[in-house]
């Protein structure tokens, strides 16, 4: 019986969601209503953009999917169409539909004219979302380099979760000497170059590609536009951590928020094991992370670390 109700309860928030989307599609057709400073959260893969995704979405205020959109963006702009060059885009890739369909998309799904969005990619496409909402704003997420790098390593190693998305890819990947074979994440340019790297290598690039992409972005935009979030200020201390981050998207921090933010860590986000810093030295990829550290120092510094 229990099972049953449960399925039933399934189908009626299922057909409620149908008929929520159909209602905005009709109030659309009439008069659209225009995105006001979507909120996008970017930083390298395994440095905490989830955690801090999944609590900006706790908020009334900003209508969430809640979940990764790299689906949505794939088909409006297929990268296969670009040469598999990399999941960067710029300015120059707006199409003239673009603001309508990406506005469109997220009113029906979540009926507010702010939202939150985050996938692992938009990182190496500021300048064209920014482009795309003129009054955007981001919030970059940055970890230092041994901990993200080090989770880097794990999620490679979980392709069916990190790299369903390449099985398209043009050329073999052969990482680890070829042990790995399926690019995860996501690809920045000159991604070619380390097809056949070690593991620690490529996650090294990656690290430093995208943090460079979005620091590169950060300067040509106001400062306004942008808040910067330590990994490991969360971890000290969440609550204020966050405070200040609605504060400084505009995004009331209220009680049930705060209350939530003082128990995040306990049920954390696709972690891999226990939240913490310093975790890659205690791991059994700490000889080849120290290997590359070198390679990410000037964006490591640039970062604060």
């Amino acid at each position: 019986m229990d099972e049953f109700v449960e399925k039933a309860a399934k189908t009626l928030t299922q057909h409620g969601r149908r008929a929520a989307v159909i209602a905005r599609s009709t109030r659309w057709a009439v008069k659209r209503a225009e995105p006001v400073r979507p909120v996008f959260v970017v930083g390298c893969s395994r440095a905490g953009t989830t955690l801090v995704y999944k609590t900006l979405s706790e908020s009334h205020e900003l209508g969430s999917l809640q979940k990764e959109t790299h689906d949505f963006w794939e088909r409006l702009h297929p990268i296969a169409d670009r040469g598999w060059i990399s999941h960067a885009l710029e300015p120059s890739d707006i199409k003239p539909n673009d603001h309508a369909i990406v506005s469109r998309h997220f009113y029906l799904h979540t009926g507010k004219r702010r939202f939150v969005d985050k996938n692992n990619q938009n990182g190496l496409c500021v300048n064209y979302l920014a482009e795309l909402f003129l009054d955007s704003i981001f919030v970059f997420i940055t970890r230092n380099p041994g901990d993200n790098i080090h989770s880097l390593m794990q999620g490679w190693r979980k392709p069916a979760e990190f790299g369903t998305w390449s099985k398209q890819l043009p050329l073999d990947v052969k990482i680890e000497q070829g042990k790995i074979n399926r690019w995860c994440f996501f690809l920045p340019n000159q991604w070619r170059k380390h097809i056949s790297s070690s593991l620690a290598e490529v996650c090294a690039y990656q690290y430093c590609a995208i943090n460079k992409a979005i620091i590169d972005a950060r300067e040509q935009l106001p400062p306004k536009r942008f808040v910067q979030l330590r990994y490991e200020d969360v971890l000290r201390d969440p609550v204020e951590s966050f405070r200040l981050v609605f504060e400084s998207v505009d995004i009331p921090f209220s009680q049930t928020i705060q209350d939530h933010c003082k128990h995040v860590l306990t049920n954390p986000y696709n972690a891999f094991s226990e939240i913490g810093a310093g975790k890659w030295r205690k791991s059994t990829d700490v000889s080849a992370i120290e290997q590359v550290l070198p390679s990410t120092v000037p964006i490591a510094r640039i970062l604060g670390y």
